[in-house]
């Protein structure tokens, strides 16, 4: 399911507890909720039922808040005053890193689109701006773009952070770089700035970059036409070949073009399977949680 901005946004974290006659049942035990969704067209559940500060710490796949969203664009694109932001049901901004759920239950997970495939402009959600919102990174006062166009979306894995306090001793002691979890989605449809994705994770790869880590994790779009065959590593390889190492290599090579040196990779140079993904996902919304908590440092980073 793609959310083009303006469109309408499921963004739940619940616990099925049956599916009969085609319809979806959802439970909440913390909130005491019980949502019937028939032949899985989505009901609105009122914002003033769970709040925002209550979804946060929903961490894990059981309970349910759902809400309707939409993407607001202020300023022109490609120009330093350009933000992203969105938008919930009551118009006000939300967050799309702290605010849409992770997990979607069974494996797959919310994915916010930063960079649609076949475009160069460096878009990232602005972690030390209110609500996060989207826009193009900057150096030096100018925007920053890649020197060509990435060949897929790409974007980030709400509620996930890389603590940069934490040196990981599977990844040569390489510290957190401070943002979200980076995804690479290798579907065949173009995204747009802003849209959700629902994806499972495939493969992750180990960059590190001037020293820290940054992972990639690599996903696929349920509405791909082959994404119920691409299940694993190795199923990339069999629908994708050539993948995998076309994105290790793009990531390695891309700011050569710069002056600057190739970025390095952990685990050996190779991507890492479906169940590594999924553990480092698993780990860095723990992170996250410690974030939101204030347990760590929050820094120059909006926690709103």
């Amino acid at each position: 399911m793609v959310l083009a901005p303006a469109s309408t946004a499921t963004l739940t974290a619940a616990r099925l507890t049956a599916s009969v006659g085609g319809a979806l049942h959802v439970h909440s035990a913390r909130y005491g909720l019980l949502v019937k969704f028939p032949s899985f067209s989505p009901k609105r559940v009122s914002p003033a039922a769970v709040s925002l500060r209550s979804r946060r710490h929903l961490l894990t796949c059981t309970a349910l808040y759902k809400t309707n969203f939409s993407v607001k664009e202020e300023g022109t694109p490609e120009t330093l005053d350009y933000r992203a932001f969105f938008i919930d049901s009551a118009g006000k901004k939300v967050s799309p890193w702290h605010d849409i759920p992770l997990h979607l239950g069974d494996g797959v997970f919310n994915f916010v689109v930063e960079i649609p495939k076949d475009s160069s402009a460096k878009m990232e959600v602005a972690t030390d701006e209110p609500f996060t919102p989207i826009k193009q990174d900057t150096k030096k006062g100018k925007l920053r773009y890649y020197p060509y166009n990435i060949k897929w979306n790409y974007g980030l894995l709400p509620q996930t952070w890389e603590d940069p306090s934490y040196a990981n001793p599977e990844v040569e002691g390489a510290l957190g770089d401070n943002d979200p979890v980076d995804v690479v989605e290798i579907g065949d449809a173009r995204g747009k700035i802003g849209d959700v994705l629902r994806v499972k994770p495939v493969a992750a790869l180990a960059m590190i970059d001037e020293g820290e880590l940054d992972w990639k994790i690599v996903a696929i779009s349920l509405n791909d036409p082959r994404a119920s065959l691409v299940n694993d590593m190795n199923d990339v390889e069999i629908y994708f070949p050539g993948t995998l190492t076309a994105i290790r290599d793009w990531f390695r090579d891309y700011k050569i073009p710069d002056g600057k040196p190739a970025n390095q990779f952990g685990l050996g140079n190779k991507p890492a399977n479906k169940d590594y993904a999924l553990k480092i996902i698993t780990e860095t919304n723990e992170s996250w949680a410690k974030l939101i908590k204030r347990s760590v440092p929050a820094g120059e980073l909006s926690l709103v």
